[in-house]
């Protein structure tokens, strides 16, 4: 498994992403490219604290679980359900969504685990460095693929 956190995984994630332009389309879905770029940084923001969510019912009885397994899973399967935060409706500026999640991803490897504000996921509960780091990983990997990158 890449890691964010080690400078040539970090690389990779970017020199995929730099691959994308304006018109490139899904493989699935029905995100745009410039929709998915603002969408990927949803979940960052949550690790770094800036974006909080309450954990509902299904996090409290589903998420340990669901962390086991994502945590096993080797990619993340296609159409998975999106938390309504997640959801990009409007049509954000590509070059501004492409920049902004890579300053981000940066962010993992000049910071280390320092880039991590908060332990407690929203849905998985209580995660450590490693845990937020695969999830980062598989999210952006997902999404990638979506996109043919």
């Amino acid at each position: 498994m890449q890691s964010l956190f080690h400078p040539e995984g970090n690389r990779q994630i970017i020199e995929r992403i730099e691959k994308l332009t304006p018109i490139t389309l899904s493989e699935w879905g029905v995100m745009t490219v410039s929709q998915m770029l603002e969408h990927c940084q949803q979940p960052i923001k949550v690790s770094f604290g800036t974006l909080q969510l309450k954990p509902n019912l299904l996090s409290v009885l589903f998420g340990k679980m669901a962390k086991k397994r994502m945590a096993q899973q080797k990619q993340f399967g296609r159409s998975l359900p999106t938390v309504k935060e997640f959801r990009i409706k409007h049509e954000p500026d590509f070059n501004q969504a492409k920049s902004t999640l890579i300053g981000m991803i940066q962010r993992f490897s000049n910071e280390g685990h320092g880039a991590i504000a908060v332990t407690k996921h929203p849905f998985f509960g209580e995660m450590t460095m490693e845990e937020w780091d695969i999830l980062q990983w598989k999210h952006l990997d997902h999404h990638l693929r979506q996109f043919g990158v």
